[in-house]
């Protein structure tokens, strides 16, 4: 569990402006009682990904599946090629019959459009639980 003054970052990629706002609202500064409070770093292309992704410092990635010109399953792919040690992925598909391609595509997790954000917040904060347990050291 993390600390109260544990804070992880988010990366949203969309090239929607109000799916991005969903999914931040969805989540929240804090997506459950147990999960670490959250900043987000938003991006609207794919270029703006990788940079930030480069730069680090990100402890959970959320994609959007229907993001044009480049879909979140395609940069998940990349991400999880290319990065050592990447954060975990959610992706968001356009409908749940999606989500197998997005489990190839290495996602640690996948929610399917219309966004639910009990659904999303769950998925999330469990990703985040997750990656602040792999980051704490062991005494």
């Amino acid at each position: 569990m993390a600390h109260s003054g544990d804070t992880m970052t988010v990366l949203v990629y969309s090239d929607d402006r109000n799916t991005r706002q969903k999914v931040m609202l969805a989540l929240g500064r804090r997506p459950a009682a147990d999960a670490p409070r959250v900043d987000y770093f938003e991006c609207a292309t794919p270029a703006a990904v990788i940079a930030k992704m480069d730069k680090g410092g990100v402890d959970l990635v959320i994609l959007d599946g229907e993001a044009v010109p480049a879909g979140g399953m395609g940069i998940c792919r990349q991400l999880k090629d290319e990065i050592y040690r990447c954060p975990p992925v959610l992706v968001l598909v356009g409908r749940p019959q999606d989500a197998w391609l997005a489990t190839w595509c290495r996602a640690d997790a996948v929610v399917s459009h219309p966004l639910d954000p009990v659904t999303l917040a769950a998925s999330a904060a469990d990703l985040l639980r997750q990656r602040a347990a792999a980051r704490t050291p062991v005494s």
